[in-house]
């Protein structure tokens, strides 16, 4: 695992802090009508205004700055004229590449009145999060923090995408150690004091079977049926964790707070 000294603490936090703005800051525009490329300008403008780069535009031949993938689609969406409708979820992943590190973090938002089991899955997906994230501190496990994701979503009767992972980040955007939504409790990798990671539950409200676009980058749900996702970064630390990224900007923008 890769551990952090006090200056890339610095630097990570610097990031985590202007993704979750920038998530924000697309979190005002949400709204039957919209095209998920036009969110993307917003995010894109948004990060060059605070003079840093978008993570993810170029990454691998990605496309765009954000990841915009809309009810059934899980990750990596390219934002598109698709325009978003009343009723609709859409999950944004943001990236930012600033003083020469990453920021990355994502957020599932309702598209106007969604109905009740869409709403369900959004708060079982987003609490996963947290769970997992409470079992982030030095000397416990990878397959502890994804135990607890996996159950919590699991008993509420949906699935965990298996074959996509949280990871670490710093100098790259994804490095290690691989941060699974699944595992047995007390096995998988030690988590380490200095260590950052991005915890990211993709939770399917049907089958965790999943299928790739044509696009090349698309991930959708094998069975047609909504999927949610949320993504914070971490500093694991002795006791327990630093939260680095933050939904707070998001919430009290939609009034949830």
């Amino acid at each position: 695992m890769n551990l952090r000294s006090e200056e890339d603490i610095i630097y990570l936090k610097e990031n985590a802090l202007l993704v979750s703005k920038t998530l924000a800051e697309v979190s005002k525009c949400i709204k039957p009508g919209v095209t998920t490329l036009q969110l993307d300008k917003v995010a894109e403008e948004f990060i060059r205004d605070h003079d840093a780069v978008p993570g993810f535009k170029g990454y691998n031949g990605f496309p765009a700055t954000l990841c915009t993938s809309v009810n059934d689609e899980i990750v990596h969406g390219i934002p598109s004229d698709y325009c978003l409708r009343e009723g609709d979820i859409v999950s944004v992943d943001c990236g930012t590449r600033l003083n020469g590190f990453y920021g990355d973090s994502a957020y599932t938002f309702a598209v106007g009145e969604i109905d009740a089991f869409k709403q369900r899955l959004l708060d079982i997906t987003k609490k996963s999060l947290f769970l997992g994230i409470e079992q982030a501190f030095t000397g416990n496990r990878l397959g502890d923090v994804g135990n607890a994701i996996q159950n919590h979503a699991e008993n509420a009767g949906f699935s965990v995408v298996q074959q996509l992972v949280g990871h670490g980040i710093g100098k790259n955007l994804h490095q290690s150690p691989e941060v699974p939504n699944y595992g047995r409790k007390g096995r998988g990798g030690k988590l380490r004091s200095g260590t950052v990671i991005c915890i990211e539950p993709m939770i399917n409200a049907g089958s965790r079977k999943i299928k790739q676009d044509s696009d090349g980058w698309t991930i959708r749900t094998a069975d047609g049926k909504p999927s949610a996702h949320y993504e914070l970064t971490v500093l694991i630390q002795p006791d327990s964790c630093e939260i680095l990224s933050t939904f707070d900007f998001i919430e009290k923008t939609l009034n949830l707070n």
